[in-house]
């Protein structure tokens, strides 16, 4: 199948092979243009740019499609039967969703109408659902409104971070695209009453909230690793957590406060066991190794 395909990050990457390796004709790749990444701050090529170019197939990365007139001639001249789209940044007009013979299906990671938006994976996680999944979609000019043509559900597993159900989405949803231009699906309209939607994360997000269940900390510390992370503070100094073990048991002090001196603290109901953190300029580290330097005591107050 003649067609152009849209992504940008990594979790883009492994649905952009797949197609290839099946034998399409992928005659375009869209992706955002490089931007500055790192501590450096140096500009870094998207990771679906990075494998285009290992494939040998032509880059676009315009930095906007609405009112691109002369982006819309270069999409329109491709001819493309289909426009396959994975995490690609950028909203679609009108022009562009129109203009392959079979218009444009969007690889979502969740499963809709569960999570529309930008942050499903993380959503899913933090909400504590049990499962989440691919879909795929027509895509038209909603947020993620589109008619399914196919859906792949995985569990989320107790000690699922947003990290290893990207990997695993990912790969669901490479196969997955395969088998849909494979086959013939009867497109079926979301359930708008069961929608929801995962918002745009900030760094803010990661604040911990102590007053928050230890349940409610732990999924939150799960659904933002690697990114934005979570964090909280100890006599002005910012601590990133990494990993945890929430107990349900009742503790009396208030949330925030360490109970011991092993970094189990305090929350709205239970408490939290830190097992994993770091302080700014340094790795993250288990917490016995952290506390060797950075004693901690019991009684005292985070957040």
């Amino acid at each position: 199948m003649r067609l152009i395909f849209m992504g940008s990050p990594e979790f883009s990457v492994p649905a952009l092979r797949a197609l290839h390796d099946d034998g399409h004709d992928i005659v375009a790749v869209y992706t955002q243009p490089p931007r500055p990444a790192g501590r450096g701050k140096s500009v870094r090529r998207q990771p679906v740019h990075e494998a285009a170019d290992v494939l040998g197939i032509p880059v676009r990365t315009p930095t906007r499609l609405r009112n691109n007139e002369k982006e819309w001639d270069h999409f329109s001249a491709y001819h493309a039967e289909v426009a396959v789209v994975a995490a690609y940044g950028l909203i679609l007009p009108p022009e562009i969703l129109n203009a392959p013979e079979q218009g444009c299906i969007n690889i979502h990671a969740s499963l809709l109408p569960r999570w529309r938006g930008a942050s499903p994976i993380q959503s899913a996680i933090r909400a504590g659902d049990t499962e989440s999944g691919i879909t795929i979609m027509e895509m038209n000019e909603g947020l993620d409104t589109g008619d399914i043509l196919v859906q792949q559900s995985t569990p989320i597993l107790p000690d699922d971070t947003a990290s290893s159900l990207h990997d695993r989405l990912a790969t669901i949803g490479a196969e997955l695209i395969v088998k849909t231009l494979g086959s013939s699906h009867i497109a079926i309209p979301q359930a708008e009453e069961h929608a929801c939607y995962a918002p745009r994360l900030t760094r803010q997000d990661g604040l911990i909230d102590w007053s928050r269940s230890a349940s409610e900390i732990d999924r939150q510390i799960r659904a933002f690793t690697p990114w934005p992370g979570s964090f909280t503070s100890f006599q002005g100094q910012t601590l990133r957590i990494g990993r945890a073990i929430p107990s349900s048991e009742a503790v009396s002090a208030p949330p925030g406060t360490l109970i011991n001196d092993q970094l189990h603290v305090a929350c709205g109901q239970g408490s939290l066991h830190i097992t994993h953190l770091q302080k700014p300029g340094r790795a993250m580290m288990e917490a016995s190794a952290f506390l060797r330097g950075n004693p901690l005591p019991k009684g005292a107050r985070l957040g």
